[in-house]
């Protein structure tokens, strides 16, 4: 098989690792929380640390793969993340499966970023699309298995094996990476920001993880406080620090780049809406509507489904229609589609649900190739690590984010019915507030040039109008 096919195929197995575990942990919340005595909602902690974890812990992978070797760092990341899936296997209180879930995100926090930069360095950028949708489409088998697999063992056995999913296919991930992964190393041995990584990750994490717990009473008002405004201001410190450091381990200097200020700003806002929808829409039908984790699964995996669907399309649309008008109007109809499930209710039929559910995966999943690609158009490769970190930091932060906005938005509805038990009524407003705030993220790719990333597909830019040249 030729490279540029094993290659992305041998990175899938991490990927297809992360996104099983998000999807069947996604399903399987209500029962854990009911298992560990904990409130379904406070379990929005298990997912918001894990994605922390990972914004912490990012900034230093393309260093680590840069002066250790990428097939070092990324067989080190599975072994690690396969030992934070066994911690989650084996927790029996909120305090040990957070911690487990820590863990993990330490392992996944290497696993994506060097596999994305193995991909860049080594693939040829006009291939770079093509490429990117080999390591999609693999990877979303683990969303379409997740739901129903995590379902149905949450529903037939117990919510603790979910987790050992993750064992044979890291010990598979393992393999393939010691015969075939390239150990691509830095061209320049440069000297890593300790101090950077620091002051960024404290900063990232406490604002984060304080607007996650803000109103659990899982932590005291005083405490939260100080995790937020601390955050802001070792924010404050990197961002001072940054501009003094010839090496940051954020570069933030790649913002000047148009395509990857795009990137990461509309992807970010995009992803904050979409990234509340594997935490909403599971405990919507399991407490709202009553069903069970496998029924909840079999209908939620249809958004995975769709997804696969979009991936072999994904060159040909961008190749016709451009990277700014796809990413441009391909914005609202997500979020339209995210929006939809706030009209779901226990009367629906399930083929409705499910129809709905794959046509919004459908175009997400060309919203998130696009954004994935583009970011790299204008990148010089001696900066491919720093913007793989760059970008990998900002995606999870995102994710984190959302299920933390989508959660409150639950709360907040549910504080205006008199702090009623959680019931479906709570979760039509959340919807419709992450949709409006991915919508948003259109008018950052609408800024785009119309040539913007032209290169990636092959494709002959049509003329810039005067309005454009402005903007450019």
């Amino acid at each position: 098989m030729r490279r540029d096919r094993i290659v992305p195929l041998i990175i899938a197995v991490a990927l297809f690792m992360e996104n099983m575990d998000s999807t069947v942990i996604s399903t399987s919340l209500p029962a854990i929380a009911a298992d560990i005595g904990a409130n379904p909602l406070a379990l929005k902690l298990a997912v918001t640390s894990y994605l922390l974890s990972l914004a912490v812990f990012i900034p230093a992978s393309g260093w680590t793969a840069d002066r250790f070797g990428a097939r070092t760092v990324f067989r080190a990341a599975i072994a690690v993340f396969m030992l934070g899936s066994i911690g989650c296997a084996l927790s029996g209180s909120l305090h040990d499966f957070v911690i487990a879930r820590i863990i993990q995100g330490m392992g996944g926090a290497m696993m994506t970023p060097v596999g994305r930069m193995v991909l860049v360095r080594t693939i040829d950028r006009r291939e770079l699309v093509s490429a990117m949708t080999w390591v999609s489409t693999p990877a979303l088998i683990g969303p379409v298995l997740g739901p129903p697999v995590g379902g149905f063992i949450t529903t037939y056995a117990t919510w603790h094996w979910i987790f050992l999913i993750n064992i044979p296919m890291g010990l598979l991930g393992i393999v393939l990476a010691t015969f075939f992964i390239p150990d691509v190393r830095g061209d320049e041995r440069e000297r890593f920001d300790l101090t950077g990584m620091v002051l960024s990750g404290i900063g990232i994490g406490g604002v984060a993880f304080g607007f996650s717990v803000l109103g659990l009473n899982f932590l005291p008002f005083s405490v939260v406080a100080a995790l937020v405004v601390g955050g802001g201001c070792f924010i404050a410190a990197y961002l001072v620090h940054a501009r003094r450091t010839p090496n940051p381990a954020l570069d933030l200097s790649l913002f000047r780049l148009p395509t990857f200020f795009a990137s990461v700003t509309g992807g970010f806002i995009f992803r904050l809406g979409l990234g509340a929808l594997p935490f909403l829409l599971p405990l919507m039908l399991q407490i709202g509507f009553g069903m069970t984790p496998f029924q909840s699964g079999t209908i939620t995996f249809a958004t995975a489904l769709g997804s696969m669907g979009m991936k072999w399309a994904t060159t040909r649309i961008l190749r016709k229609f451009g990277f700014r008008n796809i990413l441009t109007v391909n914005a609202v109809i997500g979020a339209l589609f995210l929006a939809v499930c706030a009209l779901f209710t226990k009367s629906t039929p399930i083929a409705v649900m499910m129809v709905l559910l794959f046509s919004g995966g459908f175009f997400r999943s060309l919203q998130f190739t696009s954004i994935n690609t583009i970011a790299y158009a204008e990148v010089e490769p001696k900066r491919v690590s720093r913007a793989t970190a760059l970008l990998a930091v900002a995606q999870q932060l995102a994710m984190s984010s959302g299920v933390a906005l989508g959660a409150m938005a639950v709360e907040f509805t549910q504080y205006l019915r008199g702090g009623a038990a959680l019931s479906a009524a709570d979760f039509p407003p959340a919807f419709l507030a992450v949709a409006a705030i991915s919508a948003l993220s259109a008018l950052i790719f609408g800024r785009l040039a119309p040539d913007a990333g032209a290169e990636m597909t092959s494709r002959t830019p049509p003329p810039a109008k005067p309005s454009d040249q402005k903007a450019a």
